[in-house]
Order: structure tokens, then C-alpha cells, then sequence
């Protein structure tokens, strides 16, 4: 098999398309040396509309080149005669090259390595590699994912989970809309969760974005019986106005979170007078199984000093036997019990000039009784953010490679790319990790 043949077989090429010649060129300013192969067609070819696919004959030709795939070291370019065909239907149109999408200036090939490569490094550090600019490679990217999401289906989605994470400094958010794993009735996955769409901020119009883009892939608002979300009003409203009908199960995590964040304030405030109290944040935050035998002696002494912060810790620890509730009578008992215990132990004594120690664990309980039935929908839905958690840790691991994306779309497209489950038409890889 002489040179040609062999590079032709290599490429996929098809008649009419041919290699006329190979020139490789050693002496180039970078001194990484330069392939050209050269193609071009039949005398008398014939090639689709891509409008209509109907074969026509070539009007006038254009050269052009694409970059390649590395040979070893040296960079590679393809350099054809691209026809214009002369469509009886649709008049002279440039036609598609079957290496190279339609106004791309590399191969598929190439951009299929770039696809594969970004998810698992920094942009900037893929350039530099592949000795291009960033900002084309981005142009690659964004192109695909952008085309593999509006080939997604989303007509089967019925349950979504809703969470925001950083994109920048400056309290800058974006939303994700995630549709969890699916399990049959002996728990194995069925379907992986992937990520739906990303919305800038964390305002209630993002779930107006959804419905809209939901729509756009086949699914509807109306659609969706479990969402799975904080206690954000701004997400609250967003979900009452476009999803009347979904039953909302309030995140559990942001439950004990704000749980927590009520014992770590009435620590803060106790310690001003109790000294004891100072560099044992960790102590009353963590779970007791997870305690070190030195913090479990620390909590144990520090328990029977009679102090408002033991009593705000032995809440949060009551509070959390509730997800553990076998059914949704009990767990309602439990709740109801806890917030009457809570209203009780943390009214402030009538003389109380300074800042009440358990006023924000007082805030707490009266937010958990009015969101109740969003709180105990979990033991029916057994919906958490867990997986949607994990993602935001991907999301930021990358962006922490990138050293941050100051352009929200810029870090919208890596979440997709990361945690879209997106179907490319590359003839590498085809699927996102």
C-alpha cells in the first residue's frame, strides 16, 4: 500500500474525494515541522445539497484548509478544493466536506481530541498543548455541547432536583435544574442524572428559563410531580408560578445547614462570657460518630456545664432523628414535637438586654413550621440535593483549574460538558463523563 492509500485509508476518505500529494516541511519557525495532504475530487463529481442531499455538480471551487490531528510531532493540515454545487432547487450553495463541519478550520478528528481532553483539564492548558488559542478552542466547545443539547429529550422528565453553586467571587451564582438517577425495584440505575440546564443567578425567573427550554426538548412544566430544592423564596415563587403541579420536598442538607449555622451562631455569642466554649466550632458541628475520641471527652465535659449552646446542639441532634422516620405520621409527630420544644426553650427571659443566644435557633424553628409539608414530603420522596452536590464539586474543581470563569457562559458550557450526559457527533468519543 503506497503513501496515499495509506493516508486515505487513515482519514475515511471516499470517493469523489482523493489525495493528490503528501509535503512535509521540516523547516517551519516553530521547528515542530508541517504535513500538508492535499485532497481533492474527481473531475466530474458529484455532491449532496446540504439542503436537499439531491447530488449535484460542482459550479466553482474554493481552497481551503483544516487543522489535523498531530502527526507524531509535527502539525498536521488538510488543504482541498471545497466545489459549490448548483442545486436546481436552492442555487449555488458551498457544499460539506465529510472530514470537517461547515465552517470549522479543523477536523472532526481534531475537535473530537478537544471534546475529550476539556472536561479533564484547564482550556488554557489544552491550548498550549495543541499550540492553539484558547478562544478557538472554546468556539469548539461551545459549539458542541450547544449542538448536543438541542438534540437532548427531556419529554420523560418528571422529577427534578434545583440547586445553585459560585460561578464567581461577589456572591455571582448559577442554577442548576438536574434530573436524578433513576433505580427499578431492585435498585440498580437505570439512568444516570445528568444535568438539564444551567441558568445565570438564582432568581425565580430561572424557572421561567426552564419551562421555556423544557418545552423546547420535548417535556412540559405541567409535567413535573417531585422538585427537590432549598428554602429559597426567589426559587419558592419561580416553582409556584411554572410547576403548580410538583410536590416540593425541601433539601434536607439545607435543612440541617441551617440547623447548624443556628448552633455554631449561639456558640459565638455564649463564648463572650463562657471561655470554654472558644475552638470548639468543629465539636458541636460534626456528627457525634465522626468525633475523635479526644472531641468526644471535650463534648462530654462540656455538656454537663449547663451551657445554651449544649441545648441548641441537642435540637439539631433531635432534629435529625427525623429523617429517619419510618413513616410520614411519625415523622410529622416528630416535627411538631421539635418545634413546640424549640419555641419553648428559646423564648428569652423578660430582663435579656443583650442578644439572645438561641434567637436565630428560635427563627429556625418558626421557618421549619411553616415549611413543614415541604419537609416532610421527604420521607415520601426520599429526594435529596446529594447528587446535585457532588456536581457542584466537579463544577468547581474545574473551575478551580481554570483559576475561575469570568464569563458565566464560559462556566455554564463546562457544566454541561461535565455533567450533561451529552451525545456528541464526533467520530471519537461520544459521550461526556
Amino acid at each position: 500500500m503506497d503513501t496515499k492509500h495509506l493516508f486515505s485509508a487513515a482519514l475515511g476518505l471516499q470517493a469523489p474525494w482523493q489525495i493528490t500529494s503528501i509535503d512535509f516541511d521540516e523547516e517551519t519557525p516553530d521547528g515542530r515541522g508541517r504535513l500538508e495532504i492535499r485532497i481533492d475530487f474527481e473531475r466530474g463529481g458529484r455532491f449532496p445539497c446540504p439542503e436537499c442531499e439531491e447530488l449535484c455538480t460542482a459550479h466553482d471551487t474554493r481552497e481551503q484548509s483544516w487543522r489535523h490531528l498531530d502527526f507524531f510531532q509535527h502539525t498536521s493540515y488538510l488543504i482541498a478544493r471545497t466545489p459549490r454545487v448548483d442545486c436546481k432547487t436552492h442555487g449555488v450553495l458551498k457544499a460539506e466536506v465529510p472530514w470537517a463541519r461547515p465552517g470549522s478550520g479543523f477536523t472532526l478528528m481534531f475537535e473530537a481530541l478537544i471534546m475529550a481532553l476539556a472536561s479533564q483539564m484547564p482550556v488554557a492548558a489544552l491550548g498550549r498543548i495543541v499550540r492553539e488559542y484558547d478562544k478557538r478552542l472554546w468556539r469548539i466547545i461551545e459549539w458542541h455541547v450547544a449542538d448536543a443539547r438541542s438534540r437532548v429529550d427531556m419529554s420523560d422528565v418528571d422529577t427534578l432536583v434545583v440547586d445553585e453553586t459560585s460561578q464567581a467571587k461577589r456572591k455571582r451564582y448559577v442554577s442548576i435544574f438536574l434530573e436524578p438517577k433513576a433505580r427499578d425495584e431492585a435498585g440498580r440505575v437505570t439512568r444516570p442524572a445528568r444535568v438539564l440546564f444551567v441558568a445565570n443567578t438564582k432568581s425565580k425567573m430561572v424557572f421561567h428559563e426552564f419551562a421555556y427550554d423544557l418545552v423546547k426538548h420535548g417535556g412540559h412544566p405541567a409535567w413535573i410531580r417531585e422538585l427537590c430544592m432549598d428554602m429559597c423564596t426567589p426559587f419558592l415563587q419561580g416553582a409556584s408560578e411554572t410547576m403548580p403541579l410538583a410536590h416540593i420536598t425541601f433539601d434536607r442538607f439545607h435543612v440541617m445547614k441551617m440547623v447548624n449555622a443556628a448552633v455554631d451562631e449561639a456558640r459565638k455569642r455564649e463564648s463572650r462570657s463562657r471561655p470554654e466554649l472558644k475552638k470548639t466550632r468543629m465539636d458541636w458541628l460534626m456528627a457525634p460518630e465522626r468525633l475523635s475520641a479526644k472531641r468526644k471527652a471535650r463534648m462530654a465535659s462540656l455538656s454537663g456545664r449547663n451551657l445554651l449552646t449544649a441545648k441548641a446542639y441537642q435540637m439539631r441532634l433531635t432534629l435529625a432523628e427525623l429523617w429517619d422516620a419510618p413513616t410520614l405520621a411519625k415523622a410529622k409527630r416528630h416535627l411538631r414535637s421539635w418545634c413546640a420544644w424549640v419555641k419553648r426553650a428559646t423564648r428569652p427571659p423578660k430582663d435579656q438586654q443583650a442578644p439572645w443566644v438561641l434567637q436565630r435557633m428560635r427563627k429556625v424553628g418558626e421557618s421549619v413550621r411553616r415549611n413543614e409539608d415541604g419537609i416532610m414530603r421527604y420521607v415520601v420522596s426520599r429526594l435529596t440535593s446529594g447528587v446535585i452536590e457532588g456536581i457542584n464539586s466537579l463544577a468547581q474543581a474545574a473551575r478551580a483549574r481554570a483559576r475561575g470563569y469570568s464569563n458565566p457562559e464560559t462556566f455554564k458550557t463546562m457544566i454541561y460538558l461535565i455533567a450533561g450526559r451529552l451525545s456528541f457527533d464526533l467520530p471519537l468519543a461520544t459521550h461526556s463523563k
